[in-house]
């Protein structure tokens, strides 16, 4: 897509969702809209490589070494015609110069490690990094369920303000986890819908989620569930019901691509349903680049394909 692109309508269709926000906030909505295999169709893929952070850099590249240089993962997103490429403070400057208005990226501005004990993330970047690096927008991670949650989403509304004002979008990632939670609830579609429509609230251009299970876990939302006849027989559904509580499809809703899966028909399967859900895509880091390049490329290309209904 070139600079002077025109938005297709079903972009301004969900750009026009976006009631209060700027220009700048906008413009930066479309261009990752508007960009790759997927630009104008309101579906999206995006890259994000924080695993360095989060689980470490053997754990995450040794794979696939060549993804231990951050220019592989730019390339990688820019060749598999991708619509954007999230990550750390490091990780973007080290291919700002190279890619700059290449590719929208998104600076991830908060991490947490594998060497800290707490359900918590450190804030890594600022809006003015974003701004410096050229990013369409920023990226942050909260947990609701955490002790440290109400933390998070104060730091994610200061941050969020400073970047609508500054016209970036802002992208949520909303992972619930605590004392409370199980690794059962953890992806349980009422907690899910739950996590997602927080990172609405919290104003969320892009809301991040994982893909849910047929799980109720809170004690207090099995009766509504079964009461209201809400159906999360099949992903297709639970995707449905996730996006319903994204204020009833006005936010842009992604999935995760979950653990590192050796089996690629199960992802196209769990894509599927995100699809069928009427979701807006997928968010897919360790599925893709620890693969080698090649085989990363077909299974990019294959997922577009899905999300382009070819497959």
């Amino acid at each position: 897509m070139g600079t002077n692109m025109q938005v297709t309508p079903t972009v301004k269709a969900i750009l026009d969702n976006y009631e209060s926000d700027n220009p700048g906030s906008k413009g930066n909505l479309a261009r990752i809209m508007m960009q790759g295999r997927l630009g104008g169709t309101g579906k999206m893929v995006i890259l994000p490589v924080d695993q360095g952070f989060e689980h470490g850099p053997a754990r995450s590249f040794a794979p696939n070494p060549a993804a231990y240089d951050p220019q592989y993962h730019f390339r990688l997103a820019l060749a598999a015609g991708l619509n954007a490429y999230a990550a750390p403070l490091g990780m973007i400057e080290a291919g700002a110069g190279t890619f700059a208005g290449a590719l929208p990226t998104i600076l991830k501005l908060n991490s947490s490690n594998s060497l800290a004990t707490e359900k918590d993330q450190a804030v890594t970047g600022s809006v003015a990094d974003a701004l410096r690096l050229g990013c369409s927008a920023i990226g942050f991670t909260i947990y609701p369920g955490s002790e440290y949650a109400f933390d998070q989403m104060e730091e994610l509304r200061e941050l969020a303000e400073e970047a609508k004002s500054v016209g970036l979008a802002v992208v949520v990632w909303s992972y619930p986890r605590g004392p409370e939670l199980d690794k059962a609830a953890e992806t349980a579609v009422d907690i899910c819908a739950y996590a997602a429509h927080m990172a609405a609230l919290l104003g969320a251009h892009i809301i991040k989620v994982k893909p849910p299970t047929a799980v109720v876990s809170l004690e207090a939302a099995k009766k509504t569930y079964s009461t209201q006849d809400i159906d999360i027989s099949t992903m297709a559904k639970r995707v449905a019901h996730v996006v319903q509580c994204c204020f009833n499809g006005r936010r842009i809703v992604v999935f995760s691509g979950g653990e590192t899966r050796g089996d690629v028909d199960s992802i196209l399967e769990d894509i599927r349903g995100i699809r069928d859900g009427g979701a807006n895509g997928s968010i897919i880091g360790r599925n893709t680049f620890q693969r080698p390049e090649a085989e990363a490329m077909s299974m990019l290309g294959r997922i577009i394909d899905l999300y382009l209904e070819k497959a």
